[in-house]
């Protein structure tokens, strides 16, 4: 690994408020990694007694303590300054999480003073803020807000082409409508509110920091124009606060927007931190944006690529030439970028129903997430081996985005049957991945169609790389695989009742770069490239905190967060263009500087890790293992023999006689773990940073309940996570690794399948099933 940054070099600060954590990552001039702090809620500030950073309660709400976030911005900055010379710190960056911040009339409209002989949380306390606990993403007692708001709009088509978004629980125009119509006296004594990321920065700025444009246009009430011409909707301000008065009121706490796209200084550093803390008084603070945008930035893609974050709510992000909104998306403008620069723009799927239904069937079916995972590999595509007897299920906890938004419940289909369980219950990992995945596909293609991805040549893989039929066979062992050109029913999948063609991958991303816990399945990643027929990249960041802690969303102790990291990129990128020496877009400027890090280190990989655990035989820090995917090459693997006895336990084998026996020993490569890595000790199990769900049983009645606690009663084994394969130079300088290979063979076969989702999925949306 290169060595440490050397002694007076400039250093840039990302920090994150992530759900269960307050992260911060920093890194030197050429975006090499030098610290990583982080405050856990539950451990460090165990007193608010929060699970994984929140409460639960009866039903779907979700909140957390405000108070605990500004206790542990004291915690964070004691850390930094104790550890790093904060006087080096020349700019700060940020991310957080989507929630809202209520404050009280009292300390507005000026930012409450500071003294610097006091901790924050002393001069902040609970009474400053006028809803102390407030909604976290996860939260869906806005929904039916939401709907509200989208029906006075005209529909979802009518909200979308208004405001960029349709109706979500996370809505910030939806928590307000709800706290007006529920809690009149916190509206009462509101004087200002602000989302979690410019509150994170105002706390850091000592003044108040607007939302920047991207967030504005995820509150549901702005409209975006170019050129800096977007504004605040006053009939849906109106319609919120329930009168013109109350309207201007309200208008009065959202407070004006940056327009500016993220590429300048947004304020300086507060006189509090340059006093308490020793930092520089001119350190910029750069725009903070919501965690998943700052994740996206973080990875450096390319516009032919996709950002695929799974976790609490799961994302599927890439890159627009063109501001057109829809029902089917979000679009936001791009959070880093300059005004001299041709506008570009980010859209959004999003899924509510992840990791919980995750976590969930792991308690009903299995021991442990290394059972899970070894369900979903083994278990056929469709969850059978038959081509006209596939299985589907609809995991819909909670109201999920358009067209489910409507639709609540646990679906399953059998030959097109809806029925109450699986007649084989270990078909029902496999399945719940594969709607997930499934889901984000059919979007995809939904969304490609609408023409905001602008031009398919622009987005399809190189011609080196292009069959001329779709009948080629799989690659072999280090080929590259091909893209389908014609399906078998022609370009169009206009026969199959479908507004896009499933059997052509043209239009998919070229490269899917994937985070959080549920990637570091190998049985996962596998999936998500065969569904896309795309290759999956993970940070190397995670690829070596996954070898300590496999099953959390959160990184191993000394690992930085990929928000954080983001924040970092973009304060680093604002210095240099302050400073004259920036060149081109926030992505060519950091693609830039990775490279001449690569050059300057003598093609090292990037640091992964500050300080805590260093894994032995990582993907990253091993960056070749053995593992590949696909259908081809079969490896025999004895260890999976523990698999086939708790397929036994679990019941008769409806794959077909002898073909379970033959998929456990015989594994494809889309099951195999490398030999050289290692897996985590005895951790918690956890629904990643989900609560653990505990036995499922009581929720579950006949065989679904005696399967878990006939899986239960086994002793759980580790999760061997994935490890990187083969990466290409330009892949490894931007810290990336890749971890599974397109199978076109698999590709066309989930094609198959995906006129019958859709079928399905309409039944479901028209309240037929």
């Amino acid at each position: 690994m290169p060595g440490p940054s050397k002694s007076g070099q400039a250093l840039f600060l990302g920090l994150e408020l992530s759900t269960d954590q307050l992260r911060a990552t920093i890194v030197d001039e050429n975006l090499e990694l030098v610290g990583v702090e982080a405050v856990d809620f539950d451990t460090a500030l165990s007193e608010y007694q929060t699970q994984g950073g929140i409460f639960t309660t009866p039903g779907d709400a979700y909140t957390t303590p405000v108070d605990m976030w500004v206790k542990a911005l004291d915690f964070l900055l004691e850390e930094i300054s104790r550890n790093h010379e904060v006087s080096r710190i020349k700019a700060i960056g940020g991310a957080a999480q989507p929630a809202l911040v209520w404050w009280k009339s009292t300390p507005v409209p000026n930012f409450p003073p500071l003294d610097s002989r006091l901790p924050l949380h002393s001069q902040l306390s609970p009474n400053t803020f006028s809803l102390p606990n407030t909604p976290v993403a996860q939260d869906t007692f806005s929904h039916s807000h939401a709907l509200s708001i989208e029906a006075m709009l005209g529909g979802p088509d009518h909200m979308a082409a208004r405001v960029g978004t349709s109706a979500n629980s996370s809505l910030i125009a939806a928590q307000l409508l709800r706290v007006r119509e529920t809690s009149p006296e916190i509206w009462a004594r509101t004087g200002r509110v602000q989302i979690a990321s410019a509150f994170l920065a105002s706390l850091v700025a000592g003044t108040w920091i607007g939302m920047s444009e991207a967030e504005a246009c995820t509150t549901g009430m702005y409209v975006y124009a170019s050129g800096g011409q977007g504004h605040w909707d006053d009939e849906v301000i109106e319609f919120i606060a329930g009168s013109r008065e109350e309207a201007w009121r309200v208008r009065g706490w959202l407070g004006d927007v940056d327009v500016s796209g993220g590429g300048r200084r947004v304020a300086t550093v507060s006189r509090y931190l340059v006093d308490r803390y020793g930092f520089d008084s001119d350190t910029i603070i750069s725009s903070f944006t919501p965690d998943y945008l700052s994740t996206y930035l973080s990875l450096v893609p390319s516009p032919s690529d996709a950002v695929l974050s799974f976790g609490p709510m799961d994302f599927l992000l890439t890159s627009a030439p063109h501001y057109l909104p829809s029902r089917l998306y979000s679009v936001y403008p791009h959070p880093a970028q300059d005004p001299s620069e041709k506008r570009k723009y980010i859209v959004m799927l999003t899924s509510r129903n992840a990791d919980v239904p995750r976590a969930l069937v792991r308690d009903m079916y299995t021991k442990s997430w290394s059972a899970f995972d070894r369900l979903v590999s083994v278990v056929p595509p469709g969850g059978s081996i038959g081509l006209d007897d596939k299985l589907f299920s609809f995991w819909l906890l909670q109201g999920d985005s358009h067209p489910l938004s409507h639709v609540k419940g646990i679906f399953r289909f059998e030959t097109g049957v809806k029925v109450n369980e699986f007649r084989d219950l270990r078909a029902n990992p496999r399945c719940l991945v594969e709607s997930q995945a499934l889901s984000f596909r059919v979007r995809w293609a939904r969304m490609a169609a609408t023409g905001v991805l602008g031009a398919t040549t622009g987005r399809a893989r190189s011609s080196g790389s292009l069959v001329t039929s779709s009948t080629a066979a799989s690659p072999g062992p280090g080929q590259r695989t091909g893209t389908p050109a014609l399906s078998p029913l022609g370009t169009l999948g206009s026969g199959l009742g479908l507004s896009f063609d499933p059997y052509d991958s043209s239009t998919l991303p070229a490269r899917i770069l994937s985070t959080g816990a549920a990637i570091n399945f190998p049985a996962v990643a596998s999936l998500v490239s065969e569904l896309f027929n795309s290759p999956v990249f993970v940070p190397t960041t995670q690829l070596d905190s996954a070898q300590i802690t496999p099953h959390r969303n959160a990184p191993a102790t000394g690992y930085p967060g990929r928000a954080a990291l983001g924040g970092a990129y973009v304060a680093r990128w604002v210095w240099g263009k302050e400073r004259g020496t920036g060149r081109g877009s926030f992505e060519e400027e950091v693609r830039r500087l990775l490279a001449k890090r690569w050059v300057t280190s003598g093609g090292q990989p990037m640091r992964t890790h500050v300080g805590g655990e260093t894994p032995v035989g990582s993907g990253a820090n091993t960056p070749y293992g053995t593992r590949r995917t696909g259908f081809g090459t079969a490896v025999l693997e004895e260890e999976e023999e523990d698999a086939l006895e708790e397929m036994e336990r679990l019941g008769g084998d409806a794959f077909g006689e002898g073909e379970l026996a033959v998929r456990l020993r015989t594994v494809t490569g889309s099951s195999t773990a490398t030999g050289t890595s290692s897996s985590s000790g005895a951790l918690p199990s956890t629904a990643f940073t989900t609560p653990d769900l505990g036995s499922a049983s009581a929720n579950v009645s006949g065989d679904s309940a005696a399967a878990a606690a006939t899986a239960n009663t086994t002793t759980s084994a580790a999760l061997t996570p994935v490890t990187a394969l083969p990466t290409s130079e330009s892949e490894m300088q931007v810290g990336l690794g890749k971890v599974a290979e397109p199978d076109v063979d698999a590709f066309m076969a989930y094609a198959a399948i995906v006129p019958e989702y859709c079928r399905l999925e309409g039944m479901l949306v028209k309240a037929l099933v």
